[in-house]
C-alpha cells in the first residue's frame, strides 16, 4: 500500500496523542446513561433527562452537537442553535428514553457522519435542523400512541422536513497540525422562505472540580482577549486561544448545575451552564458574565439566511496564541486538509470501481472514526458518591454493577453509537476492530487490548458486557477478533505479523477462557450454556433466567466455545513460530476443541443425558433442556443459536506444521492412537501442497445439511443477507409449554411484538451484520480447505451449482445491496422514506442501522450504529478484491 501523508501520520505516532489527541471524543448524549444515574433504584433514563441536562452539570462526561475534544475530555468543543421557535436551544441531540415509545431508547435526529481520517486531520458532519419548532411534543405522543406491531413514529413522520423546510447545517474541521484545528460550518437555508437562525459555537470545560477530588491552585477559565478572541487556560495544557470570525458578541459563564432549577436551591454564582438559555431565548442579559470570563463560553452569530441561500461561520482553536491573520489561509489550510483525506481514501479504496460503492464504505468509515468516544467511569467513586455533590446521597438500594468495583475506565473506545449507545459494548467493539483495522489496524488493536486490561477485566476473567450490567454474558469473540485484525494488519505490513500483540493478548484470553470453562460447563462435559449471549428475543423464553429444577445447554453457547478454542489455537501456533514453547499451549487448545466436538456432536440415542446437540430428525443443532424427571427435551427453534457451529473451522497447512515439530507430534499421535478423535479431524492431499486438516464441529453430510438450510431462501437466506430466525416459523410457529403456559416462537423479519428482554431488544428475524460476517467468514476458511472441488447448490433449489467461496461472495453481495439503489433508485435500508428516494438534499446519505428487515432490508433499531454495521466496508473491499482477482 502507497504511504500517503495520512498513512505516514499513523507510523509516526499510533496512540491516542500527536495528530489523535483532538478529534470526535464527544458524545452525542450523556443524559440518561448509568454513570451520571445516582437515583435509589437505578432509574438511569428518568433521573438525568434531555430536559434537565441544559441545567445540570455532568459527573462522568460532556454531550454535544457535532463536537470534539481532547483525548481525555478536559477541552471541550460544539455548535448550538436556535431556530427562534424552539422552547430550548438545540445544544444536543433528542431522542425518547426507553419508557418513552413503543421501540423506545431511540435517537428523533437526522445527522449523518461523511468523512473522517483515523487522525481526524479533517472530519465532516451534516445536520438537518427544522425552520419550524422542533416537535418534541409529538414525537411524544406519536410513539405513545403505537404499539410494538407498528413502525416507529420517526421525526421524518412528523412532516416537519416536508416542502424542504429545513437547515442542512455542514459542520467540517481541519488540522493545520496536531493543535492548530480550523472550523467551518456551512448553514443552508433549503426552503423557499427567508428564515433566523442563532448559532453559538461552543467552548466549555469538562466539569472536574465540582466533586471535591481535583483543587486547582487556579481555576481552569476561558476569557475574552479580542473583541472576536478567547484564551483557553487549563492546568494540563498549554493556552490555546479561540478565534471566532465575525461573531456578533462572546458570551462567558461557569459549567455548573443550576441548583435553583434543579434542586431548588440558591445558586453560588448566577453564571450557570444553562445561562445561554436564558439570554439568547429570554432576552436576559445578567444571565451571562459582565467581566466575559467562566469555564463556558460561546461566540453568538444570529443570522437571516435567504431562501435557498447559504452562510459560513468559521473559527480556529489553536496553541499558537499569537495569529496576527488567524483566517488569511484559511481557506488554503482546508484545502489541503481535505486533499489529505481524499489521498488517503484514494489509496484505501483503489480496488473499488464502483462510485455508489466508494461513498457507502467511506460513510462507514466515517461513522466508524465518529464513533469514537471518550469514556470515563470509575466503578468504586461512582458507587460511593463523590466528597461535595449537590445533594445528599444516601447510597443505592440497586447498585448497579456492584461486583466490579476494580474497574475503572478512563479512554478513548469505539461505541457502537455515541447517541442510543453511548458506552462500550465489549462484544460489539470486537467487530468492530475488523473494519478500524482496515484504516488504523494500531487503534483496533489498541481498542482489543484495552478491554482485557486488569481495569477492566474482572479477576475472575470475565469481560466487561456493557454499562448496564457488566456480568452479562456476551459471546466470546474476542480472540476471533484478535486473529482477524492480526492477519488484516500482516497484510498491511507486508507479511510481517505483530507478533507482540497477539502475545500480549493471548495472555487476557487465557484467562477469559478459564472463566468461560470453569462458569459456563456446568456439568464439566463440554456443554456450554451462557444465557442470552447477544441473541435477545431469539428464544422461546429469556435464556438468562434461571428455570427451577430445569438446565439449558445451549448450541450457540457451545459453538462459541469451540470457535474461541479454535482461535486460540491458531493464535498460540502463530506466536509459537518465534517463541516454540507455546506449542504446549496449541496442543492444550486442540485437545480442548476435540472434546467439545465429540460432546456436541454425541450420536447417542435422544433421551440420553450424554447426547450432544445435534438432532438427526430434523439435521440441525439445537439448544436443549433437561427437565427435573430427567427428560431432554431439544428446542427446535430454527435460528443462529444452530448456525453458530457452523463457525467453527480452521484449516492447518502441512507447511505449518512443519515448522511446529512438537505440535505435529502430538496431532499425528491422536490421528494413530485416538480413532475417536481422529474422525474428528478432516485430512486431505494436495500433490505440491501436502497434507491439510480441517478442524471443525460440521462436516461431510452434516456440513450438507445445514448449508442447505443456510442457502434456503424460505428459510435463512434473504435478498439482503442471512436471516436470524428462518422463515419456516411463519407458517410452523414454535410452541414450547413451560409451567402450563404455552410460549411460541414464530418468524418475524422485524421487530418483535414481545419483549421479553425488555428495553429496546424487540427483534426476531432479521439480519444482524455482525453473525452475517462470521458466517461468511466461515465460508471461506471451508473454501480454503475443499476448493472449487466441493460444490453446493445455491440458492437452494435452484438448481444452480456454485462453490463454496462463490456463495460467500453472494451473501456479502447481498448484503451490500442493502444499502445499494435498485432499479427504480431505492435503497432497502431506508425503505418507507421517500425523501431519500428523490429529494436532491437527502439521497446522497446513508444510514448504519442496528438490523435490517429480514424480508425488505429495511433498515431498524439504532439509525447511527455504524460499529457492528460498518462491517459492510469491510464487505465491500473483499468483494471488489475478489472481482479483480477474478479478471
Amino acid at each position: 500500500m502507497k504511504d500517503t501523508t495520512e498513512h505516514l501520520r499513523l507510523k509516526e505516532r499510533p496512540d491516542n496523542r500527536g495528530w489523535k489527541k483532538w478529534g470526535p471524543y464527544l458524545s452525542e448524549r450523556q443524559w440518561g446513561t448509568v454513570r451520571e444515574d445516582y437515583s435509589v433504584y437505578g432509574d438511569s433514563w428518568e433521573y438525568l433527562s434531555h430536559h434537565m441536562a441544559k441545567s445540570r452539570a455532568y459527573r462522568w462526561g460532556e454531550d454535544g452537537i457535532g463536537g470534539l475534544s481532547d483525548n481525555k475530555q478536559f477541552i471541550c468543543f460544539a455548535f448550538s442553535f436556535w431556530n427562534y421557535k424552539d422552547p430550548i436551544l438545540k445544544e444536543r441531540l433528542f431522542g425518547l428514553t426507553g419508557k418513552e415509545g413503543n421501540h423506545g431508547e431511540d435517537v428523533k435526529e437526522l445527522y449523518y457522519y461523511l468523512d473522517s481520517t483515523p487522525t481526524h486531520s479533517y472530519m465532516k458532519m451534516l445536520y438537518k435542523y427544522p425552520i419550524e419548532e422542533y416537535p418534541y411534543e409529538s414525537i411524544l405522543a406519536g410513539n405513545r400512541e403505537r404499539s410494538r406491531s407498528d413502525r416507529e413514529y420517526e421525526i421524518l413522520d412528523t412532516g416537519v422536513f416536508d416542502d424542504n423546510k429545513f437547515f442542512d447545517i455542514f459542520i467540517e474541521y481541519a488540522k493545520v497540525d496536531e493543535n492548530d484545528i480550523l472550523v467551518k460550518l456551512t448553514v443552508h437555508n433549503r426552503s423557499d422562505e427567508t428564515a433566523k437562525l442563532a448559532v453559538l459555537p461552543t467552548l466549555w470545560f469538562r466539569n472536574t472540580w465540582s466533586w471535591g477530588y481535583e483543587k486547582f491552585e487556579e481555576k481552569p477559565s476561558i476569557r475574552k482577549t479580542g473583541k472576536q478572541q478567547a484564551e483557553v487556560n487549563h492546568p494540563n495544557f498549554q493556552k490555546y486561544k479561540l478565534y471566532l470570525e465575525k461573531a456578533d458578541r462572546l458570551l462567558f459563564t461557569e459549567n455548573e448545575t443550576n441548583m435553583d432549577v434543579v434542586f431548588g436551591k440558591p445558586n453560588a454564582t448566577p453564571y450557570v451552564k444553562d445561562s445561554f438559555h436564558s439570554y439568547v431565548l429570554d432576552g436576559d442579559k445578567k444571565a451571562v458574565n459582565p467581566k466575559f470570563v467562566g469555564t463556558k463560553m460561546a461566540g453568538l452569530y444570529e443570522r437571516e439566511i435567504p431562501e435557498k441561500s447559504s452562510i459560513e461561520i468559521r473559527l480556529r482553536l489553536s496553541e499558537d496564541v499569537d495569529l496576527v491573520s488567524p483566517f488569511g489561509d484559511f481557506d488554503t489550510l482546508f484545502d489541503q486538509a481535505q486533499h489529505v483525506a481524499d489521498e488517503f481514501y484514494g489509496e484505501v479504496q483503489k480496488d473499488i470501481e464502483s462510485e455508489e460503492q466508494r461513498n457507502i464504505q467511506r460513510q462507514a468509515f466515517a461513522g466508524m472514526m465518529w464513533n469514537k468516544q471518550f469514556y470515563y467511569y470509575n466503578i468504586s467513586q461512582w458507587a460511593k458518591g463523590d466528597p461535595e455533590m449537590p445533594f445528599k446521597f444516601t447510597g443505592r438500594n440497586f447498585e448497579r454493577n456492584s461486583t466490579w468495583k476494580h474497574a475503572f475506565m478512563h479512554n478513548i473506545l469505539s461505541m457502537p453509537d455515541k447517541w442510543e449507545y453511548p458506552w462500550f459494548a465489549a462484544w460489539d467493539l470486537a467487530f468492530h476492530t475488523v473494519t478500524l483495522s482496515r484504516i488504523d489496524s494500531d487503534f483496533a488493536k489498541r481498542q482489543l487490548a484495552v478491554v482485557l486490561r486488569e481495569y477492566y477485566m474482572h479477576p475472575n476473567g470475565q469481560i466487561p458486557a456493557y454499562e448496564w450490567n457488566f456480568s452479562d454474558v456476551n459471546p466470546p469473540v474476542h480472540a476471533w477478533a484478535t486473529w482477524k485484525v492480526y492477519e488484516i494488519d500482516r497484510e498491511q505490513r507486508g507479511g510481517k505479523g505483530d507478533i507482540a500483540f497477539l502475545e500480549r493478548i493471548f495472555h487476557k484470553l487465557l484467562a477469559n477462557f478459564t472463566w468461560w470453562i470453569n462458569q459456563k460447563d456446568v456439568d464439566g462435559k463440554n456443554i456450554f450454556g451462557g444465557g442470552f449471549l447477544g441473541l435477545d428475543n431469539i428464544g422461546v423464553f429469556d435464556r438468562n433466567a434461571q428455570i427451577p429444577g430445569m438446565t439449558l445447554q445451549q448450541a450457540d453457547a457451545t459453538g462459541w466455545m469451540a470457535i474461541f478454542t479454535l482461535n486460540m489455537l491458531r493464535i498460540s501456533m502463530e506466536i509459537a513460530l518465534e517463541r516454540p514453547v507455546y506449542q504446549d499451549m496449541a496442543s492444550k487448545f486442540f485437545d480442548h476443541f476435540l472434546q467439545i466436538a465429540a460432546a456436541i456432536n454425541n450420536d447417542m440415542e435422544q433421551g440420553n443425558v450424554d447426547s450432544g446437540l445435534w438432532d438427526e430428525q430434523d439435521q440441525f443443532y439445537y439448544d436443549k433442556l433437561y427437565t427435573p424427571d430427567i427428560r431432554t427435551i431439544f428446542l427446535k427453534i430454527k435460528s443462529l443459536v444452530g448456525l453458530i457451529p457452523l463457525c467453527a473451522v480452521e484449516v492447518i497447512n502441512q507447511d505449518l506444521l512443519d515448522r511446529l515439530p512438537a505440535f505435529r507430534q502430538r496431532l499425528e499421535w491422536v490421528l494413530r492412537n485416538r480413532p475417536d478423535q481422529a474422525s474428528l479431524i478432516s485430512r486431505w492431499y494436495e500433490p505440491g501442497k501436502g497434507e491439510t486438516h480441517l478442524l471443525s464441529l460440521l462436516r461431510g453430510h452434516r456440513m450438507k445439511m445445514v448449508l442447505k438450510r443456510l442457502f434456503d431462501e424460505e428459510e435463512f437466506l434473504s435478498d439482503y443477507g442471512i436471516r436470524s430466525l428462518s422463515k419456516f416459523h411463519k407458517d410452523n410457529p414454535y410452541v414450547f409449554n413451560l409451567n402450563g403456559e404455552d410460549l411460541t416462537v414464530a418468524y418475524s423479519p422485524a421487530e418483535s411484538e414481545l419483549s421479553i428482554m425488555g428495553g429496546n431488544s424487540n427483534w426476531r428475524g432479521p439480519i444482524w451484520f455482525p453473525l452475517n460476517y462470521l458466517i461468511i467468514d466461515a465460508l471461506h476458511k471451508y473454501s480454503e480447505y475443499y476448493g472449487d472441488d466441493y460444490e453446493v447448490e445455491y440458492p437452494t433449489g435452484s438448481g444452480q451449482i456454485t462453490t463454496i467461496s462463490k456463495s460467500a461472495y453472494a451473501i456479502s453481495t447481498r448484503l451490500i445491496k442493502i444499502f445499494e439503489r435498485n432499479k427504480k433508485g431505492v435503497r432497502a435500508s431506508l425503505h418507507g422514506y421517500k425523501a431519500y428516494d428523490g429529494n436532491t438534499f437527502f439521497k446522497p446519505y446513508h444510514l448504519f442501522h442496528e438490523y435490517f428487515n429480514g424480508d425488505t432490508g429495511e433498515g431498524l433499531g439504532a439509525a447511527h450504529q455504524t460499529g457492528w454495521t460498518g462491517l459492510v466496508a469491510d464487505l465491500i473491499e473483499e468483494v471488489n478484491k475478489e472481482k479483480a482477482g477474478s479478471k
